[in-house]
């Protein structure tokens, strides 16, 4: 993905550009609370209407308030601000908007393939015998989950790839979308939980449960993973979604859908990943009308708090509101710093994988951190800090590049070949094998290339971390970014 480069400058759209807009349209809408609610242009009935005569209509078209982006819930149709400009031009002169139906190629191919695997996988409830179920659902560590529980949110299994298959489907006309494949790896005594989805992550926009939710539900508890949304569901009997990549980001596309709840918990894992990317989460949401389960040894994450019987009621009740007031107390902060002493390991930050000797100085990526890389032309600082950011990268942690210095053909080849561990000018029958899985990496590059203005910069980088909840950005180098006109500026 490659963010809009400065010869087209992200067309950024002010919250108060986009109330005059409507306003002068005659559009009625409402606030909510990270989108304005309109009626729809692209639904049959109101598509050939003038504007007036749909302020009845229901308010299926959400507008994102920081980027101008839109969702129809009814058709799905989705756009940029512009966009949605264009849509409304083209109403007034009476041609009909287009329809969401002229779906991309890849996506119809994605659906067909997600539905032959669906079609082959058993109701994890029904396999041959209760001595497989039992065995199945002790390997994924869902035991004490009913039978009933997996039904109702239609969780198959799939015997040749020994995986529990949750379903995406539409939230309009309820057809199968995609899928999430999770399979279990035993390394010595950990686990690890291998996902794969189908259409291709990037394209995955599924909140997993979202046709048991009803329309009067107003309190939701969000979580980073299906299994969870199951306990929870389970244990609470509370609405809940499951967020399709976990911590790792929450994209805006999925913000129209929760919009009804006046009341968010999210409870999204056990370790201080989760607590910093619930309080990212959190900002989009809208502060005042999240809480947050932080996490500890009595609060661990859902599917482990059901198997150890643990009070549902008392850990929703006890979250935290994520809007602090502008001064508090020490016994507000008290729960924090206990999880700070407690948790040194994970309070120093994500460690490399491939550099024992980096942990020993900078004890690991931590956020809100600036580190400065130094040394004379060729002594390889670009090829050293792009393994360094490659490996946090293969950890789920978001990066954006932005090189400076060499273009991002040849950066992204050098970062390919590292990630390879393979010279593949030599295998190119291996290229797209690699490509392909190199692609699901949560890695962005900025289109800058040499000298650029500051702002225009900060600006890409805050849209980044809007969009794609970026944790981690790289500069390369600071001297090409700023050029030689700025020696005397203080960096």
């Amino acid at each position: 993905d490659v963010l809009p480069s400065p010869e087209e400058p992200v067309p950024s759209v002010s919250i108060t550009e986009i109330r005059q807009y409507l306003r002068a349209h005659d559009i009625p809408f409402h606030d909510g609370y990270s989108c304005l609610h309109t009626p729809s242009l692209f639904t049959a009935d109101h598509a050939d209407q003038p504007p007036q005569a749909a302020a009845n209509a229901p308010y299926t078209l959400f507008i994102d308030k920081t980027t101008g982006s839109f969702l129809c819930t009814a058709t799905l149709a989705e756009g940029t601000w512009q966009d949605f400009q264009a849509n409304v031009e083209l109403r007034h002169r009476g041609i009909p908007p287009a329809t969401s139906e002229e779906m991309e190629e890849d996506m119809r191919q994605a659906s067909e393939d997600a539905r032959c695997i669906w079609d082959r996988a058993l109701p994890l409830w029904e396999l041959l015998d209760e001595e497989e179920t039992n065995k199945t659902k002790a390997m994924f560590g869902i035991s004490l989950v009913s039978n009933a529980t997996l039904k109702r949110f239609g969780v198959r299994y799939l015997r040749t790839a020994k995986s529990l298959v949750f379903p995406w489907f539409s939230p309009r006309n309820a057809t199968l979308k995609g899928l999430k494949l999770v399979r279990v790896e035993k390394k010595g005594n950990t686990i690890a939980y291998l996902e794969e989805t189908l259409p291709r992550i990037d394209s995955y926009h599924n909140l997993f449960g979202l046709p048991l939710i009803g329309c009067r539900d107003t309190e939701l508890v969000l979580t980073g993973w299906e299994l969870d949304a199951l306990a929870l569901h389970q244990a609470a009997g509370v609405a809940t979604l499951a967020l399709p990549r976990g911590t790792t980001c929450l994209p805006p596309a999925l913000l129209p859908y929760l919009e009804q709840f006046k009341r968010i918990t999210l409870w999204l894992g056990e370790d201080l990943r989760s607590w910093e990317a619930a309080k990212l989460f959190a900002r989009k949401l809208s502060l005042k009308r999240c809480s947050l389960v932080r996490p500890g040894n009595l609060q661990p994450r859902p599917l482990e708090a059901l198997n150890q019987g643990l009070n549902f009621t008392k850990i929703l009740r006890a979250a935290l509101p994520a809007s602090h007031k502008s001064i508090i107390s020490f016994r507000q902060l008290r729960e924090e710093v206990f999880g700070e002493l407690a948790n040194t390991e994970q309070v120093a930050g994500i460690k490399w994988m491939r550099f024992p000797e980096l942990n020993k100085l900078l004890k690991g990526h931590r956020r809100g951190e600036l580190t400065v890389f130094t040394g004379p032309t060729g002594s390889g600082k670009t090829t050293f800090i792009s393994e360094y950011a490659l490996d946090l990268c293969m950890q789920g942690v978001c990066t954006l590049w932005g090189s400076f210095e060499i273009n991002n053909v040849r950066l992204a080849k050098i970062m390919l070949t590292q990630f390879a561990g393979r010279r593949l000018e030599d295998q190119l029958e291996l290229y797209d094998e690699w490509a392909d899985r190199f692609e699901d990496l949560p890695l962005y590059f900025m289109t800058f290339h040499g000298q650029q203005n500051i702002k225009t910069v900060i600006d890409t980088m805050q849209h980044a971390v809007y969009m794609y909840d970026i944790t981690h950005v790289i500069i390369d180098n600071l001297q090409f970014m700023m050029g030689q006109d700025n020696l005397s500026v203080d960096r």
